[in-house]
């Protein structure tokens, strides 16, 4: 789910935090892409997940980003965009990749390759911290903010007695609104809001987790694949990714890179219990087993 970032209105990102470079042998012969030797990958700058430092990807998606594609001997080219366009432009296979703490949702399945998770996260309310709203019927008669195109849409504008969802193209503007009070709550990225609450206590927000629902909202239910997204045409591309993934998660190295922007805790690297993941079935064998960082803690 991502938009653009939200340095504009304070956030500061610690300088220095770099791509943890783990042991790995880049491929013979890299994967196949749309321009051979580079990588194009869309973002949206939303930090911490990615974002731009002296024209280098950087973020907790960003860095796993650069770590892989070295790893199979391709040189980053980043470009920036809306989150729409990202979805966009990796449908119609103008960029090989997309990122940005996007989840796992059927429909992205069917229009795109979609990679292992590099970590997870449920859905979160946004709000001020005199309120503590945390279910569906909290959202009656209240106007709860997300951005265009984030997984959760079709089914947020779907909750019984919802007073409006508004949209916006950017988090910037969801979020303005959010600490103007001109929306009750806001379904953002959990990693960038954790991040902005963290370094902007004078906004007065927090994040109440939202309990789930599975039976008539399983997507805002579930606990969420992050994951990559890929041109479609390119399936090598997609399965060497993949086999880094595992080494990622084996050598822990995603826990390294998230810790180093605030994200370590555990709740980041816990899979959806086994039978509950929605892709099982989908885009993956019925019985397929999402990594987890157990062993790295």
């Amino acid at each position: 789910m991502a938009e653009k970032g939200i340095g504009r209105l304070g956030m500061v990102v610690a300088a220095g935090v770099g791509v943890v470079l783990a042991a790995g042998v880049a491929w013979a012969e890299p994967p196949k892409t749309i321009e051979p030797g580079k990588l194009h990958v869309a973002l949206n700058g939303d930090m911490p997940m990615t974002g731009l430092e002296e024209g280098k990807l950087i973020g907790t998606d960003g860095d796993l980003m650069v770590l892989i594609a070295d790893r199979l001997g391709l040189e980053v080219v980043p470009h920036m965009m809306e989150w729409s366009a990202e979805i966009q432009s990796t449908k119609q296979g103008k960029v090989d990749i997309m990122h940005g703490a996007m989840g796992w949702i059927e429909p992205r399945s069917e229009i795109m390759l979609l990679t292992d998770p590099i970590y997870y996260f449920g859905t979160f309310l946004a709000q001020k911290k005199d309120t503590s709203w945390s279910t569906f019927e909290d959202m009656k008669g209240r106007s709860v903010a997300t951005v265009s195109g984030f997984t959760l849409v079709p089914e947020l504008k779907t909750v019984e007695g919802i007073g409006e969802v508004k949209l916006y193209d950017t988090t910037d503007g969801a979020l303005r609104d959010l600490i103007a009070g001109r929306v009750d709550m806001a379904i953002l990225d959990p990693p960038l809001m954790q991040l902005a609450i963290q370094e902007n206590p004078d906004w007065d927000l927090h994040q109440v987790p939202l309990e789930p629902q599975s039976d008539k909202y399983p997507v805002m239910s579930q606990v969420y694949n992050v994951i990559f997204g890929i041109n479609p045409e390119e399936k090598e591309l997609h399965d060497a990714f993949n086999e880094q993934i595992q080494k990622i998660w084996a050598e822990c190295t995603n826990v390294e890179v998230m810790a180093k922007y605030g994200l370590g805790d555990k709740g980041w690297f816990t899979p959806p219990p086994q039978g509950e993941n929605l892709r099982n079935g989908v885009d993956r064998p019925k019985d397929w087993v999402a990594p987890s960082g157990d062993h790295c803690f």
